[in-house]
C-alpha cells in the first residue's frame, strides 16, 4: 500500500512533466483549467498506483506525461461542449432569427462571435444584452441595472436590431 509521503514524493519530481503536457495539449483559451486538469492527473495517478495499474513498462513520468495528455485532451473538449451549449443558449435567449441560426441548431459562423458582437454595442445595449444571454428575466434586468423593465423591453430589441447590423459588416452608434 501506498503510503502519502510516498505519493508526495511522487508528485513533487513529476510537477514539471504533468504541467509540460498540459501545456502542450491544453487549449490555451482554457488554461485558467490547469489546476482541474493537474489535480485529475494526481487523482488517476494515485488511484492507478494503489490498485497497481502502472505495469513499469515506461518510466514513471512517461505515465503520468500519459496521462496529463490524455486529461488535457478530455477537458478541452468537455468546454468546447460547453462553450457551444452557451452560445446555443445565449443565441435562443437574445431571440435571433432564423436566418441567422441554422436549421439543425447548429452554430453559424456569424453565431459563433456573438459575444465579440455585444462587446461592440454601445454600453446600455451592451449590458442588457448580456444578462438575456445569461438567462436573466426581463425583471431581473429591470432591477439588476435599475431602469425600467419598459427599458429593458426596448433595449433589448434594438440590441438585437444592432447584433442583425453587426452579423451584416457593422454597427452604427
Amino acid at each position: 500500500m501506498m503510503e502519502d509521503r510516498e505519493f508526495a514524493e511522487i508528485v513533487k519530481n513529476t510537477k514539471g512533466v504533468v504541467l509540460s503536457a498540459i501545456e502542450r495539449h491544453l487549449a490555451v483559451r482554457f488554461y485558467h483549467s490547469i489546476d482541474d486538469v493537474v489535480q485529475e492527473v494526481y487523482i488517476r495517478a494515485y488511484r492507478g498506483l494503489r490498485r497497481n495499474s502502472f505495469r513499469g513498462d515506461s518510466s514513471l513520468e512517461t505515465w503520468l506525461y500519459r496521462i496529463a495528455k490524455n486529461e488535457s485532451l478530455r477537458m478541452t473538449g468537455r468546454l468546447k461542449r460547453e462553450e457551444e451549449k452557451f452560445k446555443k443558449a445565449a443565441i435562443r435567449q437574445m431571440g435571433i432569427t432564423k436566418d441567422y441560426a441554422s436549421e439543425s441548431g447548429e452554430l453559424t459562423a456569424m453565431e459563433i462571435d456573438l459575444k465579440k458582437m455585444i462587446k461592440r454595442l454601445p454600453e446600455k445595449y451592451k449590458s442588457v444584452l448580456e444578462l438575456v444571454a445569461l438567462g436573466f428575466s426581463e425583471k431581473q434586468i429591470s432591477e439588476k441595472l435599475a431602469i425600467k423593465i419598459g427599458t429593458v423591453k426596448s433595449r433589448a430589441y434594438r440590441g438585437r436590431e444592432l447584433i442583425q447590423r453587426v452579423a451584416n459588416g457593422g454597427v452604427k452608434r
